[in-house]
């Protein structure tokens, strides 16, 4: 296939872009040009796809068999976009975020659920109603927290930060909050099994990691994914509502239980995680967080001040 990848340098971008070459798609990058793609010589447009004529401009003669929307985060990002292959395509996968759920009392989350109108993600939903009524043979993913090598989110690298200094671990609540992490290649693997699966046209799916983890756990988990005896961590709990940091985030993760069923695409298109979540963060730490330059200097303002306050 001549696949398109919205972006293809950064994160997601990267593992897919090297997953499809492998199995020996063609693939074009649509970006800013601002970073370095992950292939050598790979065929790369630059442009600003919030910019309606330029996609225009750069995209109106190509012909594709697939695009994959790893970038869309409003409405406006993705409709221009799909007017202009409409008609033209086998399969238009969007990349949306389990973020678009609302707060249930049941959980895991699974794909029928109600959706949060308040969400700052709501502009991922909005664009999956969009695609349902476009006509374009569409489908979209709904990942829970990504993590991995190349994470540009301060996630699993907030925990490292803080263990590697032998510092105490602040977390919100008792620490019993139970949240979900899918690596990084476990998602770009699901992203390319979608192709050539008609079944899976007109669908919503939900990708993570198969297993669950509280907050304290994953900070256990963390540092025996970093060689340290997990039950020397220092866990001290606090209420954030004790605390107003502004702007600044003293926590990585929702403070509220956030899991997905992952299910539905195991059975509709044979795809499952490879990575138990101590392999993904030890992957996460040993070719990532070790390779990190020295004099990058992580913020712990919010720490000293629930520290202080304790």
């Amino acid at each position: 296939m001549r696949i398109l990848i919205m972006g293809g340098t950064r994160f997601i971008g990267v593992y897919l872009t090297q997953i499809l070459h492998r199995q020996g798609h063609e693939v074009v990058l649509f970006n800013r040009g601002k970073k370095q793609p992950p292939i050598p010589g790979i065929q790369q447009i630059h442009g600003d796809r919030q910019d309606p004529q330029q996609l225009k401009d750069k995209l109106g003669a190509e012909e594709f068999d697939a695009i994959f929307d790893n970038n869309g985060r409003e409405l406006s990002d993705t409709q221009p976009l799909v007017e202009l292959f409409q008609g033209r395509l086998q399969h238009f996968i969007y990349i949306s975020s389990a973020g678009v759920y609302r707060q249930s009392d049941q959980m895991p989350h699974q794909e029928n659920d109600p959706v949060d109108p308040k969400s700052r993600h709501r502009g991922k939903f909005a664009t999956e109603e969009y695609l349902s009524e476009s006509g374009i043979p569409w489908t979209s993913v709904r990942p829970t927290y990504i993590y991995g090598p190349k994470n540009y989110n301060p996630l699993e690298s907030w925990f490292f930060d803080r263990l590697s200094r032998r510092r105490p671990i602040p977390i919100p609540g008792n620490g019993q909050y139970i949240t979900q992490l899918g690596h990084v290649e476990d998602l770009a693997l699901a992203l390319a099994a979608l192709l050539g699966k008609p079944q899976t046209i007109g669908q919503i799916y939900n990708i993570s990691g198969d297993r669950y983890v509280t907050f304290d756990g994953l900070a256990r988990a963390c540092a025996e994914a970093m060689g340290q005896d997990p039950q020397t961590v220092k866990l001290v709990h606090y209420d954030p509502k004790e605390f107003d940091f502004g702007k600044r985030k003293a926590f990585p993760l929702r403070t509220q239980h956030f899991f997905a069923d992952i299910h539905k695409a195991q059975a509709d298109f044979g795809w499952t995680p490879k990575l138990s979540l101590a392999e993904g963060l030890r992957d996460a730490y040993e070719n990532d967080y070790c390779l990190r330059p020295e004099e990058v200097k992580p913020d712990f303002s919010c720490d000293e001040e629930i520290l202080a306050f304790l």
